[in-house]
């Protein structure tokens, strides 16, 4: 009798828990319907293409950017040949760009570049798309899926069109993208290390002063290289990439370590440069020659052409991002670097970073 009355509590809980479950779907969904329709309900209903368009800029004046890309969306629905429509697509995906929802935008983008693959504002399409890409980059100790992918669109950009100020600043963009991906290389050549898998970590390195040759990386890489093959009791190796980095960089702190490990293990000769002090005339021969032989071996050491001192990469705006390994400003270059662009700004002024593009495309219409 107890073991029947305990069973029917069970399953009265159960019934209870499941009745509980079922109501809060019906409750969320009810609240997502409510929220669309209060949307839904916010878009103004009129048969004016131009009052529908000017209503979609005015939302992202006020910063009301969900609002915007819903009005651009209902006029390309309800007047899709209008000519206020291809700007409305564009303005969409600008308006999910700035949502922070980038896979949206980039799905916008690519509509409005399929629709409009001649248009005057396809430059810009692209670099916006670039722009998502770039955003969605994660951190350093993450999978680098997206920092490849951003590196593709922001190519694209600059192979389509090589002349325009989005092409250099997606240059810039493409350099910091090679600086996260050594940045990655030398975290997982880092834990080789101290796992003691030299060989794998001297590989890890070597692809960093390899194939990313002009990133920031490359002094730390080489006096890594220089402790790992000591370990290994690869002392020739060691030496020839101390000279290296002791010519490229003899202010660093990684030459000190360097040469301090090498002074260690009594590898220090007359020839050595001590650090911070100027090269001769010999010492200069002696690392080129160092440099020529380490590019002659395909199987220890890659070959390396380290850029001289000084000759670093121009610096953008940076901001705080998710990925803190990389700090990297997001934004479109300022209004004065944009292409065909006047100088006195003009009603989409407040549309920063994209001001005066939208006001070049609101002279053209009115």
């Amino acid at each position: 009798m107890v073991s029947i009355i305990k069973l029917h509590a069970a399953k009265s809980v159960s019934s209870r828990a499941v009745t509980l479950g079922v109501s809060g779907l019906i409750s969320l969904s009810f609240l997502s319907g409510c929220a669309d329709d209060d949307m839904q309900k916010s878009v103004p209903k009129t048969t004016d293409a131009e009052t529908l368009y000017n209503y979609g800029v005015d939302s992202l004046h006020a910063g009301k950017y969900r609002l915007a890309s819903a009005e651009f969306e209902s006029l390309q629905q309800n007047f899709p040949y209008s000519g206020y429509t291809g700007n409305a697509e564009l303005l969409e995906g600008y308006s999910y760009y700035l949502l922070g929802e980038y896979a949206l935008s980039v799905q916008q983008l690519e509509r409005y570049l399929q629709l409009h693959p001649t248009s005057p504002d396809a430059a810009y399409a692209y670099y916006l798309r670039a722009l998502c890409y770039y955003e969605r980059i994660g951190i350093v100790s993450r999978d680098q899926l997206g920092t490849l992918e951003a590196m593709d669109a922001l190519q694209e950009v600059i192979t389509r069109f090589p002349q325009s100020s989005y092409a250099r600043d997606a240059q810039l963009k493409i350099d910091l993208c090679r600086d996260h991906l050594a940045g990655k290389e030398m975290l997982v050549g880092r834990f080789y290390e101290r796992e003691k898998d030299y060989q794998a970590a001297l590989g890890r390195y070597q692809r960093v002063v390899q194939d990313f040759q002009t990133t920031n990386h490359v002094p730390e890489a080489l006096e890594r290289i220089v402790e790992v093959s000591l370990r290994l009791g690869l002392v020739d190796e060691a030496r020839q990439n101390a000279a290296i980095l002791g010519y490229n960089y003899p202010d660093s702190k990684w030459y000190r370590f360097a040469y301090n490990k090498l002074k260690n293990h009594h590898l220090l000769t007359k020839k050595t440069r001590k650090p911070g002090v100027k090269s001769t005339q010999k010492q200069k021969n002696l690392a080129a020659a160092s440099q020529k032989a380490v590019s002659t071996k395909t199987d220890d050491i890659a070959a390396v052409t380290i850029p001289p001192i000084g000759s670093q990469h121009a610096q953008i705006p940076v901001k705080n991002t998710a990925h803190q390994a990389q700090q990297v400003s997001t934004l479109p270059p300022s209004s004065k670097q944009m292409p065909d662009e006047k100088n006195n700004g003009g009603f989409f002024s407040f549309l920063d970073p994209v001001g005066d593009f939208f006001s070049d495309m609101w002279n053209k219409i009115f």
